[in-house]
């Protein structure tokens, strides 16, 4: 099975276990979101923090939302500490894939136990793609 873009996930999946590793369970979302930043700069990929995401309703501007991290423009990363992943974190990525051009998306938990999701969405299923 080919998976898209399996190399850069891999790096991303495997700096995600490294800060997980480094400073545990208990903080803010926020904390792992900057450690995850300069740990997946510091690996030399293009790393962009809460870019926007314009959302829109038959060719109209119906709402912004804010990306936790983007790697490479290509994948998108929504960050959670929470308990558990619950399906309203993977919707919410899902709908942060529908809304750009990336076409892959990783949810990393920093919960209890270090979780992730990798979500799929093809441009070419999309009805409309925009950029961001």
């Amino acid at each position: 099975m080919h998976l898209l873009h399996k190399e850069l996930t891999a790096l991303i999946l495997k700096t995600f276990y490294e800060v997980y590793n480094e400073l545990g369970y208990g903080f803010l979302e926020k904390v792992y979101q900057n450690a995850l930043f300069l740990e997946l700069k510091e690996k030399g990929l293009n790393v962009v923090p809460n870019k926007k995401i314009r959302v829109f309703y038959k060719g109209n501007n119906v709402g912004d939302y804010y990306s936790d991290l983007i790697v490479n423009d290509t994948v998108i990363l929504e960050l959670k500490a929470a308990e558990c992943v619950v399906d309203e974190f993977e919707t919410q990525l899902l709908n942060y894939l529908r809304a750009t051009d990336c076409e892959v998306g990783l949810l990393l938990n920093f919960g209890k136990k270090p979780e992730f999701r990798r979500k799929v969405f093809e441009n070419k299923r999309k009805i409309r793609k925009n950029p961001f």
